[in-house]
């Protein structure tokens, strides 16, 4: 039924009931019709024949025996005597009833509250003072962890974010940059292809190596060595050997003795030698004592350039701690960037195509974390060679 006019003319009554939910009016609503869920529907057996009844299973095992028994205790209780079960579970309860029983728990503890993680904990007490060989082959005393444990083999996170470029909806700097890195990548592929190319190659008809060019590769260097010799034969040739020359004056005659005024010249001449070096050194001890300053400005300087060569090592050693070891024979190797060009970025992430692989993604994140060594995928090799059998069939096809 349809009012016409303004609605705010109209009033609340006419325009909203509340819903109390009344079975009947929704039965009135739906006209009767109450529909099954359509999961009752499915879970309905198919057959129209009915399951056959079961004529034991209204009956109980032993329900004779049963109902004589409770007929039995109804009447003792009657009488005032209880059942066995009870008249023990009677006896029981007065057994330890007569015996000491513990004070109720109050929640407050008599005892002092203690840390259990701290160094030294109550319920360790009875361990101070025992053998730690005897502690250590009774189980009681714990393992002590070793410290290369606690320190983790890379200062890598585990999951690494990925450089703005790689989003689904980069801005045009990030996208370039990224596609950047990996042409650089690519032509430092290509360049080390090309090197070992170049080693392994055959040279070129003209760089060749000739019959001329060999026998002066094999004749290098002896003319030289000849040509020395002959000059050292010449020179021994012309010079007489110095155990064949004659013994000088000097040598036959014998040493002089020196006089006692030659011997306190030279005395002397010693002692003002000492003399000078001493206040040689006096005046550079006094001239030193003017030069603390530069000496204090040079002790710095050595100073700072030692800390900056601490720094630098330990900037170095950092850097050599977050970068992949070499845990086996093969060295760790980056995998490939996964980008994705101009024209096929998606712009939403409805298109977006997966690119890469979490599997490969995950295990090359344990190599580069130091926990697994670089490995490759293992090349099938054939143990025995492949034998060609041609069968009698394919032989009369073939005719």
């Amino acid at each position: 039924m349809f009012y016409s006019g303004l609605i705010s003319d109209k009033t609340d009554e006419s325009l909203f009931f509340v819903d109390t939910g009344d079975e009947k009016k929704d039965v009135k609503l739906n006209k009767g019709k109450v529909k099954p869920l359509r999961i009752d529907l499915i879970l309905q057996p198919d057959s129209k024949v009915p399951a056959p009844k079961d004529i034991l299973s209204h009956q109980v095992p032993n329900s004779r025996k049963m109902r004589q028994i409770a007929r039995r205790e109804e009447k003792l209780k009657g009488q005032g005597i209880l059942p066995r079960k009870e008249r023990l579970l009677q006896a029981r309860l007065q057994k330890r009833l007569g015996k000491a029983m513990p004070p109720a728990p109050s929640g407050i503890p008599g005892r002092d509250y203690y840390d259990i993680w701290s160094e030294s904990s109550l319920l360790e007490e009875d361990l101070v003072g025992k053998d730690p060989w005897y502690l250590k082959q009774t189980k009681k005393l714990r393992v002590k962890r070793p410290d290369r444990l606690n320190k983790k083999p890379s200062l890598l996170p585990a999951i690494e974010v990925v450089a703005p470029g790689g989003s689904y909806n980069p801005t045009f700097q990030a996208h370039q940059d990224l596609l950047l890195k990996a042409h650089e990548a690519e032509v430092k592929k290509l360049r080390e292809e090309e090197r070992l190319k170049k080693q392994l190659s055959f040279p070129a008809q003209e760089e060749a190596p000739t019959e001329e060019s060999k026998f002066k590769e094999l004749c290098e260097g002896l003319v030289e060595e000849s040509d020395g010799e002959e000059e050292a034969e010449d020179s021994g040739a012309g010079q007489e050997p110095e155990s064949l020359k004659e013994p000088s004056v000097l040598q036959a005659g014998a040493v002089e003795k020196k006089t006692e005024k030659q011997r306190k010249r030279e005395r002397e001449a010693k002692e003002q030698e000492l003399k000078l070096r001493a206040e040689k050194e006096a005046r550079r001890k006094q001239q030193e004592l003017f030069r603390l300053r530069s000496i204090k400005l040079q002790l710095k300087r050595e100073e700072e350039k030692t800390a900056q060569r601490k720094r630098k090592r330990e900037e170095k050693r950092k850097a050599e701690e977050a970068k992949p070891k070499r845990l086996g024979r093969l060295k760790y190797q980056d995998p490939d960037l996964d980008i994705q060009l101009s024209d096929e970025i998606a712009g939403s992430l409805r298109r977006l195509k997966p690119e890469g692989s979490i599997l490969k993604d995950r295990f090359k994140s344990l190599q580069k974390r130091n926990l697994i060594e670089s490995r490759e995928r293992a090349k099938f090799k054939r143990k025995y060679r492949l034998k060609y059998v041609e069968k009698r069939a394919f032989r009369e096809i073939k005719l």
